[in-house]
C-alpha cells in the first residue's frame, strides 16, 4: 500500500468518527483555514507589519527628492537701541528655500535598493507566517477530531465496564464469583472514569485552542481532505524546500539587503553635491524712517539667491569607518544566518518526512492491533463463559482493545499533521496551494505598488481598524460529543 493510499484511508477512517445527523452544517478544514486566513490576529498583524515595511521605499526615495520650506516672521521693536534712529519699528518677513540633492555618494540609490529587497524579504516572511498559522490550525483541527474520538471511546469503555460490574455483582450474589472479582471490576471502572475525565479536559483544551486560532467554535468537524503533492522521497522534499521555503527566501533577501547597507555606509566618505535656491521678502509696514532730505526709502526688501553646495568630507572622527565595519559585520551575520536557516530547513524537511512516513506505517500497525485486540476480547469473553478465563482476563483484554483504538486515532491525527508540516517545510502550505474559498487572496504587492511612488506629504491612510475577530463572545467549551461518535476505528 502506498503512502497516499494510507493517507486516503486515514482520512476516510477518521471520517467514520464524525458522521451524525448534523453533517450538513459541519465545518470543513478548508473553512477553518479560510477563517484563520481572514481573521487570525497573528496573520492580520503580520500583514500590517509588511505594509509598514513597504513604506521604507518611499522614505528612502524622499532622501533624494527636493526639500521645500517656507518661513514667516513678524517683529515688533519694543525698545530701540541707542543711535538706531532709522531702525524700523516692525517688519513682516517671508522666506522660501528649496534644496535639491544632486549627488549623495550613492547613499540614496543603495538605500532605496536595500528597502526594496527588504520588502521582498518581508513578503517571504509573511508567507512563512501564513504557513505557520495554517500548520497550527491543521494541528488544532485534527486535535479536536482526535480528542472527540478518544472521549467517545472512553465513554463507551466506562459504559461497558459499568455493565460488566453489574454482571459481576450479580454473579457474586449467586456465588458464581468472588469478592475479588467484584473489587477488580470496581477498580477498573474507577480508573476508566479518571481516564474519561482526563480525555474530556484534553478535548476542552483542544476546542479552546481551535477557537483562539480560527476565531469560531469547532462545530461538528468533517474529515480533512487528502493532502496534495506529498513527495515520494526525502531528497525530493529537500530540493523543493530549498527552492520554495519562505524562511530561506527571506534569509537570502536579508543577506542581499545587508550588502546594500554596506554601500550606504561607504557613501559617508564620498563628496556630496546639492543645489539650492532661496527667496526672501520683507515689509517694514511703514515703520522704516528715511534720512532727512533724502527721498522716502522703500518699505519693501526683496532678495533671491541660487547656488550649489559641494561638500568634501576630510575627517569625521572615524565615524564612517566604524559605520562601514559595523555594516560589514551585520552583512557577515546575515550570511551566516542564511546558512543557519538553510540547515534548519533541511533538518525540518527531513524530520517531517520521517515523521510522516512513521505515522503512515503506524496507522497500518495500529489497525492490525485493533483487529487483533477485538478478536482477543471476543475470545476471552467466550472462554470466560466456559470457566477457562477470569474476570481480570476480560478487564485486561478490554483495556488492551481500548488502548489500541486510542493509538489508532492518534496515529491518524499524527499522519495528517506530519504530512501538512512536510508541505509547510517545502513551502507548499500557503493559501494559493490550498484552494481556500475566501475570494481574492491577500496580495502584499497591491499595497507596495500603491505606496512606492507616493510623494505628497499629506497623503495619509484612514485610521486603522481591527481586522481580526474577537472571541470574547464565544461560549466556554465543554466535552460533549455527538451521540453517534463512538464507533469502532
Amino acid at each position: 500500500m502506498t503512502a497516499k493510499q494510507v493517507i486516503l484511508r486515514c482520512s476516510a477512517a477518521t471520517g467514520l468518527l464524525l458522521l451524525n445527523a448534523g453533517s450538513a452544517q459541519a465545518e470543513t478544514l478548508q473553512g477553518a483555514l479560510a477563517k484563520a486566513y481572514q481573521y487570525n490576529p497573528t496573520l492580520t498583524g503580520a500583514r500590517a507589519q509588511q505594509r509598514a515595511t513597504d513604506e521604507n521605499v518611499p522614505i528612502r526615495k524622499a532622501d533624494g527628492r527636493p526639500d521645500l520650506a517656507t518661513t514667516a516672521e513678524f517683529q515688533e521693536l519694543l525698545v530701540k537701541p541707542a543711535q538706531a534712529f532709522l531702525a524700523p519699528d516692525r517688519s513682516l518677513a517671508g522666506t522660501a528655500t528649496i534644496n535639491v540633492p544632486i549627488y549623495q555618494g550613492g547613499a540614496v540609490r543603495n538605500g532605496v535598493k536595500a528597502a526594496k529587497v527588504r520588502v521582498q524579504a518581508g513578503q517571504a516572511n509573511l508567507r512563512g507566517t501564513e504557513a505557520s498559522i495554517f500548520s497550527q490550525v491543521v494541528s488544532a483541527y485534527m486535535n479536536v477530531i482526535r480528542d472527540s474520538a478518544i472521549v467517545s471511546l472512553n465513554l463507551a469503555n466506562v459504559s461497558a465496564l459499568g455493565v460488566n460490574l453489574q454482571a459481576t455483582s450479580d454473579r457474586f450474589e449467586v456465588g458464581d464469583l468472588t469478592r475479588t472479582d467484584v473489587a477488580q471490576s470496581e477498580s477498573r471502572l474507577a480508573l476508566a472514569r479518571a481516564d474519561l475525565q482526563t480525555a474530556q479536559a484534553n478535548l476542552i483544551n483542544s476546542r479552546e485552542n481551535y477557537i483562539a486560532l480560527v476565531g469560531a467554535v469547532p462545530d461538528n468537524l468533517e474529515p480533512p481532505p487528502p493532502l496534495p503533492g506529498l513527495p515520494n522521497a526525502p531528497e525530493t522534499a529537500v530540493q523543493v524546500a530549498l527552492a520554495d521555503n519562505p524562511d530561506l527566501a527571506a534569509a537570502r533577501k536579508a543577506r542581499e539587503a545587508a550588502g546594500y547597507d554596506v554601500r550606504v555606509a561607504k557613501a559617508a566618505v564620498l563628496p556630496t553635491l546639492s543645489g539650492f535656491a532661496q527667496g526672501s521678502y520683507t515689509h517694514y509696514l511703514g515703520s522704516l524712517s528715511s534720512v532727512q532730505g533724502q527721498p522716502d526709502v522703500s518699505q519693501v526688501n526683496k532678495q533671491a539667491v541660487a547656488g550649489a553646495t559641494l561638500r568634501l568630507p576630510l575627517y569625521q572622527g572615524g565615524r564612517p569607518g566604524a559605520q562601514v565595519r559595523q555594516s560589514q559585520a551585520l552583512q557577515s551575520q546575515s550570511i551566516e544566518q542564511e546558512i543557519e536557516v538553510e540547515r534548519n530547513v533541511i533538518a525540518q524537511t527531513r524530520s517531517a518526512y520521517a515523521s510522516w512516513q512513521a505515522s503512515v506505517q503506524s496507522i497500518e500497525s495500529n489497525q492490525k492491533a485493533v483487529e487483533a485486540a477485538n478478536l482477543s476480547l471476543e475470545g476471552v469473553r467466550a472462554e470466560n463463559s466456559v470457566g477457562s478465563r477470569t474476570i481480570l482476563d476480560i478487564l485486561n483484554a478490554e483495556q488492551e482493545a481500548l488502548n489500541a483504538r486510542v493509538q489508532l486515532v492518534s496515529a491518524r491525527r499524527n499522519a495528517y499533521v506530519a504530512g501538512f508540516s512536510l508541505l509547510a517545510a517545502m513551502g507548499h502550505a500557503e493559501a494559493d496551494d490550498l484552494n481556500l474559498e475566501t475570494g481574492a487572496l491577500y496580495n502584499p504587492m497591491v499595497n507596495y505598488e500603491r505606496v512606492k511612488g507616493k510623494w505628497f506629504d499629506w497623503d495619509f491612510d484612514p485610521a486603522p481598524r481591527s481586522q481580526a475577530t474577537r472571541t470574547v463572545d464565544t461560549p466556554a467549551q465543554n466535552a460533549n460529543v455527538p451521540a453517534g461518535l463512538a464507533q469502532q476505528p
